[in-house]
């Protein structure tokens, strides 16, 4: 585990508080039963903002307070213990990286400030198909005079039911497949002739599907360079993928501690069934995958914070390991409950199915596996 520092400490045990006594699990299902598809309250965001949330990762010129990827990494996995939902990840960590690293002075100065404040809730919206391939962007950009012009749809755009402006990723020269020809443009989420479809998800947030009909937006919306902005999107993903590989060992640390405590109090033939071997077993494997998981998500948010060479490694570990880690926990936290787990009535199935949908957000196991893979020169 990383040496966090006195101030990441004080976070860690705000947020836990916090989570637990405003977001717990049971307000989740109101929200859920109340069909309310985001799962996302104004006071919720309004409470993270307050607390500083939303700037953890933005420098204190823009009224961040520039405390890192790791500090903000604290936060999610406490947030993903109580599968708190909220537009965090997609806009102060995800959309903020993309500005950060791609956008000039003037950009930078225009949305960072709101991204604090959260009057502007950023999301990236890159994948076309139901796999992870950012590299296979179809959407055309068509440039006249200074004018692009965006055509084509995004599918399963995290957050993007509620977004007031999107990070779009955009074909301007090449062709499906290619790394070269990719630019990523700021677009308003009311532009004229977008049309959003929200996603009725297992897990309950605010995904959508969205559509750009030859929407329009001049050379000041693009981030980067024209032609040049896979490697913009690739090291914007990298931060995400961390990201949200911290939410999902939260997630699973809380089914694990779920699933102990159910082995701790469950009697059979006169006895807890921790006392088991079997179980004792499993649960054993279980904690050796979680500590696993808790390395490699630290070591790539630390590594992202320092600027280390193999960021885009770690990132890819970090998202595999988190991954493998909750969809055994999950599938473990329904098999040693037995019945009871398979009920509604029963928090695990929200667990189960809120592992199911993240594992394939910003690329599953075999996509990071694949990936490492290359990426290590083989």
């Amino acid at each position: 585990m990383a040496a966090f520092t006195e101030e990441q400490s004080m976070i860690k045990d705000q947020a836990k508080s916090w989570v637990t006594e405003q977001t717990p699990v049971q307000k989740f299902r109101e929200l859920r039963d109340d069909g309310k598809s985001s799962g996302l309250t104004a006071e919720t965001w309004s409470a993270m903002v307050d607390m500083g949330w939303t700037g953890i990762i933005i420098p204190e010129q823009y009224g961040g307070s520039n405390l890192g990827n790791l500090t903000f990494g604290v936060v999610l996995e406490e947030t993903g213990r109580q599968l708190t939902a909220s537009p965090l990840l997609a806009s102060a960590l995800v959309g903020a990286s993309a500005i950060l690293l791609g956008g000039n002075d003037a950009q930078k100065q225009s949305w960072l400030p709101r991204i604090v404040d959260g009057t502007s809730i950023l999301t990236l919206a890159v994948d076309e198909s139901p796999r992870h391939a950012p590299e296979d962007t179809a959407l055309s950009a068509e440039k006249t005079s200074d004018v692009f012009t965006l055509t084509g749809t995004k599918a399963f755009v995290l957050e993007g039911a509620v977004a007031t402006a999107l990070i779009v990723a955009a074909r301007t020269s090449g062709s499906p497949g290619d790394a070269a020809g990719i630019t990523l443009f700021v677009v308003p989420a009311d532009a004229q002739g977008i049309s959003r479809a929200p996603l009725k998800t297992v897990d309950s947030r605010g995904y959508a599907n969205i559509e750009f009909d030859s929407v329009k937006v001049d050379s000041d919306a693009v981030l980067g360079q024209v032609d040049q902005g896979y490697a913009l999107l690739d090291a914007t993903l990298d931060r995400a993928r961390a990201g949200l590989a911290a939410e999902m060992l939260g997630t699973a640390a809380q089914a694990f501690d779920m699933t102990i405590e159910y082995l701790k109090t469950r009697k059979q033939f006169g006895q807890v069934i921790g006392s088991f071997q079997a179980l004792g077993h499993r649960a054993a494997e279980l904690f050796t995958e979680m500590e696993l998981a808790r390395s490699c998500v630290e070591a790539a948010l630390t590594a992202i914070d320092e600027g280390a060479e193999d960021i885009d490694r770690l990132c890819s570990l970090s998202k595999c390991k988190a991954g493998d880690f909750m969809h055994h926990t999950s599938n473990e936290l329904i098999q040693m409950h037995g019945g009871i787990g398979m009920t509604d009535e029963f928090d695990a199935g929200f667990y189960l199915k809120r592992a199911r949908v993240v594992e394939a957000t910003f690329g599953n196991q075999a996509f990071h596996r694949n990936r490492y893979a290359k990426l290590m020169g083989f």
